[in-house]
């Protein structure tokens, strides 16, 4: 497969619950099942890039999948919800950009 734009990501995710996952969960559920996946995030970074260690068998380290499957959830929520995430991220690096134009440059803790 090759790169994708967020506009695509959403009609290649549509497309998937389609044909293959019958239909979309609910907002709800997705909406946990979306807490779940940063869950598992959260606990290989803490352990990987934190102060925590890895318990004896534990053998997937990867954070990679866990993204993938946040990615995914965070789709489907804005495929139900009608957002279109191109133009939400777009508007959301606008806003930040005016709010925080000279914010974090003045700073202390980030020099």
């Amino acid at each position: 497969m090759t790169e994708l734009t967020l506009n695509e990501a959403q009609k290649l995710v549509d497309e998937w619950i389609q044909t293959k996952g019958v239909r979309y969960f609910n907002e709800l559920t997705n909406m946990t099942l979306l807490m779940e996946e940063v869950g598992e995030l959260a606990r290989i970074m803490a352990r990987r890039y934190g102060e925590q260690s890895f318990k004896d068998g534990e053998t997937d380290h990867d954070p990679t999948p866990e993204m993938a499957d946040i990615l995914f959830v965070l789709i489907c929520l804005a495929n139900q919800t009608g957002v279109n995430l191109n133009k939400a991220l777009l508007e959301s690096i606008e806003k930040k950009t005016k709010r925080d134009a000279e914010r974090h440059l003045r700073n202390s803790k980030l020099l």
